[in-house]
């Protein structure tokens, strides 16, 4: 039998010679890698020629299977696209920077009058995002400060001008304990209120020599007018401003604005610092964690970490110190010029007081991998055998610690429902567990329930932000599988690891996979698979139980007149059962409270 020939082979001959994406595929049609060119066809192609740059790469080669391009216009789209595709699909082959938690950033509003608070989403309407923080505590003292020196107004409504006009929003208390002007109510103009959020965002930017000089102004105008009140005022404020100051120790003699990279690097981990210096203070720091890096280069790893730093900058510094040269350097400059409307160069110091901003910020990097490495360690050491079995058998990149599994239960194809159980490192974590009425299904038909099952499942998961599986499991063969894994890759999250284990031989199934894997039935792996499937089973059969007992208490009970809730709730406590009201008199039934002779002869004859 001939041996089936990879589908990318026949593509290398008609690549085209255009910037854009492309798109490597394994068997089982899982996007393992993404990447950017300026030439599609030369960068392809450059895969299969030649002796593989390293030994990941290698990796990646065996594995292809298919391919797919994406032509874009530009250069620096091509960088922009692969940078979000990466982020969606997450690809095993590629540098994975990845945190637990979506980092905070200070947002002022695209309003006549803005707010100022904290916000994790991005939202492209025009408004302003400084950050991210992964200091919390840099963040909170930032806020602190702000709320402290300027009177921004933290009330939720929509203001414009036509709605102060009308008054329709009244003053509240913080007008009243001085921290609002009141804009609502038109006791501060437009062009004052937004001389303020300028002055919040030269703060923010670590121009605080501009804040001081506006607020010393102020209270100097105040006292020569006599209002004391709003001078002690802004004196108060000044002082906040200059003690914030005093505690950013560092300074440079230059006074220039620049972002300082500094990056350690140990086995799979890599750990990324950027400092920001603004008018030669350090106004903050933040960190970025690299996985599955040890067999990329650092010029690439510094293009990986500057796109995801600067991608929703809304200030970039004209000069940028890294370590080392930078991949795609082109494409760097062209798109951060095309941000920040300037342009912006990478020096790569070698001695004097830039060298050593650049070694600060490598020995802070040092740290940060040294904490995390230890962290990783302590996991590796609490990670239960079981769980680490299943990673070694299904040749996942970590350990599957969090693992949902579904099943389908219903009752000659009626009142189907599903369940998901979840487990945390190898033990059930019920809190999680969830319970789903099937809606769109008639009959028997578990695939199309299956379907439904996790397509309502993991849209939640993405809209709302939930923890992502290290591995989903559905209870059935390659039918239920193959639905299930339909849906996921719709949704996009086909990078998340799914498989299906049989009821009658125990198999475990993957996908585009004809056989099962030879997992011994005894081992580790398939007993917590088991464990899970047998638990989800459990779950969708007592729900199912209790759904079916509704059903015929409300067919039994629900369809005699004048029977209602309470009257229903009332037999039931009394006689325990539906049998038991069915084998009841007509007097037995009309000693229950609110039962009458006659409504008792009428349920009577509607049981029977």
């Amino acid at each position: 039998m001939t041996a089936a020939v990879a589908p990318y082979l026949a593509k290398l001959k008609d690549l085209p010679i255009h910037p854009g994406v492309y798109f490597y595929y394994d068997k089982s049609g899982k996007i393992i890698y993404i990447g950017k060119a300026k030439v599609l066809r030369n960068r392809v192609k450059s895969y299969f020629t030649g002796t593989p740059d390293s030994p990941k790469t290698a990796r990646l080669v065996e594995r292809i299977w298919d391919l797919q391009t994406l032509v874009t216009r530009t250069e620096v789209e091509a960088l922009l696209t692969e940078a979000n595709l990466i982020k969606q699909h997450r690809p095993r082959f590629n540098i994975d920077l990845r945190d637990d938690k979506t980092f905070p950033y200070i947002r002022i509003t695209n309003e006549d009058y803005p707010q100022v608070f904290v916000e994790r989403t991005i939202v492209k309407d025009g408004s302003i995002y400084y950050g991210p923080y992964t200091n919390v505590k840099g963040l909170r003292a930032a806020l602190a400060v702000i709320k402290r020196i300027f009177t921004i107004r933290s009330c939720l409504y929509r203001m414009d001008d036509a709605s102060v006009a009308a008054k329709k929003v009244q003053l509240c208390l913080d007008y009243h304990i001085g921290k609002c002007d009141g804009p609502c109510q038109g006791l501060i103009s437009k062009q004052e209120y937004g001389e303020m959020i300028q002055k919040v965002e030269d703060f923010l930017k670590g121009r605080t020599d501009n804040v001081d000089a506006y607020l010393d102004s102020k209270m100097q105008a105040a006292a020569k007018n006599l209002e004391y009140e709003f001078a002690a005022r802004h004196r108060d404020q000044l002082e906040a401003v200059r003690s914030y100051v005093s505690r950013q120790r560092l300074r440079t003699s230059d006074f220039e604005d620049r972002d300082v990279l500094g990056v350690a690097r140990q086995d799979n981990l890599t750990c990324g610092i950027l400092i920001r210096i603004r008018a030669g203070k350090l106004i903050g720091k933040e960190q970025f964690r690299f996985r599955g890096s040890e067999d990329e280069e650092l010029p690439s790893i510094l293009s990986r970490m500057i796109t995801r730093v600067y991608e929703n900058a809304s200030f970039i510094p004209r000069e940028i110190l890294v370590p080392d040269k930078i991949a795609d350097i082109d494409m760097i400059t062209a798109w951060l010029k095309d941000v920040s409307g300037a342009k912006i160069s990478f020096s790569v110091p070698q001695i004097g007081e830039k060298k050593t901003l650049l070694d600060l910020a490598e020995r802070n990097a040092e740290l940060v991998l040294k904490d995390w490495a230890l962290e990783q360690a302590q996991r590796v050491e609490i990670v239960p055998k079981m769980v680490r079995a299943l990673q070694e058998d299904l040749n996942l990149n970590a350990p599957p610690r969090r693992i949902d599994g579904f099943d389908i239960s219903h009752l000659g194809g009626t009142e189907t429902v599903a369940s998901m159980v979840v487990f945390l490192d190898g033990k059930p974590g019920k809190k999680e567990y969830r319970k789903y009425k099937i809606k769109t299904v008639e009959g028997i038909d578990d695939f199309a329930s299956m379907k439904e099952v996790i397509h309502r499942r993991y849209t939640r998961m993405k809209a709302e932000g939930l923890t992502e599986p290290d591995l989903i499991l559905v209870d059935g063969g390659k039918g239920q599988l193959s639905a299930a894994v339909e849906v996921m890759e719709r949704l996009g999250l086909a990078r998340i690891p799914i498989l299906g284990l049989a009821k009658r031989l125990e198999e475990v199934f993957l996908p585009g996979e004809s056989l099962s894997l030879g997992i011994p039935k005894t081992s580790p792996s398939i007993i917590l698979l088991r464990r899970i499937r047998d638990e989800a089973h459990r779950f969708a059969i007592t729900f199912q139980r209790k759904r079916r007992g509704k059903a015929m208490i409300h067919s039994a009970l629900d369809d005699i007149e004048g029977i209602g809730q309470s009257r229903r709730v009332a037999l039931i406590q009394h006689f325990r059962s539906l049998k038991n009201i069915k084998n009841a008199s007509i007097e037995e039934i009309a000693h229950v409270p609110g039962i009458s002779q006659t409504m008792a002869t009428r349920i009577k004859a509607g049981l029977n």
